[in-house]
């Protein structure tokens, strides 16, 4: 009787561990998928950049649940900002791993907030290979023409904030719209724009749906 009960605790234990081994790899199967499904967007942010601008960019899409990485493109976590308003980054540029593959790479604008990011060798090259992937690049205020159609990565159509000399920068591909989708590029004029901007954002990134979801939200 003794090893007929000893057989029965030892056949009852290992049923319980391979039940519970399964429902971890199970658990962990489903985690994963769950992480393949996250939106992955990297905002830059350097000296200069436009707070309004940004500060949206950011705060709505993480609303909307992309994971958002703030990355300065200064030797320092913290800009200044156009407004002299402190930002602090969430990692340098210099650390991002190149194989990355982001769903979205949104540039606020602000000067001199966009020249900075437009000298960054390390930006270029990722904006580079975004474009080359076919992957979302979006652009605000300043940034579409000293950024983007600085280093030759725009479409056909775009915007940009509304002074002369941006405007001559774009030059025939300049739309006066307050936010213009080119394919996978999406450009937008200004701070007070930065919520029509973000919520296109959203709308290429999650769908109509989710796009009306927040602007309720928002009160908009």
């Amino acid at each position: 009787d003794l090893m007929l009960e000893m057989f029965i605790a030892l056949v009852t234990f290992l049923a319980l561990s391979v039940t519970a081994a399964i429902t971890l790899s199970l658990i962990f199967h489903d985690s994963r998928q769950f992480t393949k499904m996250d939106k992955l967007v990297l905002v830059p942010i350097a000296d200069g950049s436009e707070e309004m601008e940004l500060s949206i960019i950011i705060d709505v899409l993480r609303r909307a649940g992309a994971k958002v990485t703030v990355a300065s493109v200064s030797s320092n976590l913290q800009i200044d900002g156009s407004r002299h308003i402190k930002i602090v980054a969430d990692q340098l540029i210099e650390n991002i791993d190149n194989n990355i593959q982001w769903d979205l790479i949104a540039l606020p604008g602000g000067m001199p907030g966009a020249s900075n990011l437009s000298e960054c060798n390390k930006l270029i090259e990722l904006l580079k290979k975004q474009k080359a992937e076919h992957k979302l690049l979006a652009a605000i205020c300043a940034s579409p023409a000293v950024v983007l159609n600085k280093h030759s990565l725009l479409g056909n159509e775009a915007t940009c904030y509304p002074a002369k000399n941006y405007i001559d920068q774009l030059g025939s591909k300049y739309i006066d719209q307050r936010v213009v989708v080119d394919r996978n590029i999406i450009t937008s004029q200004g701070p007070a724009t930065s919520f029509e901007f973000v919520l296109e954002l959203v709308n290429q990134l999650y769908g109509p749906d989710k796009k009306s979801e927040l602007a309720k939200q928002l009160v908009l």
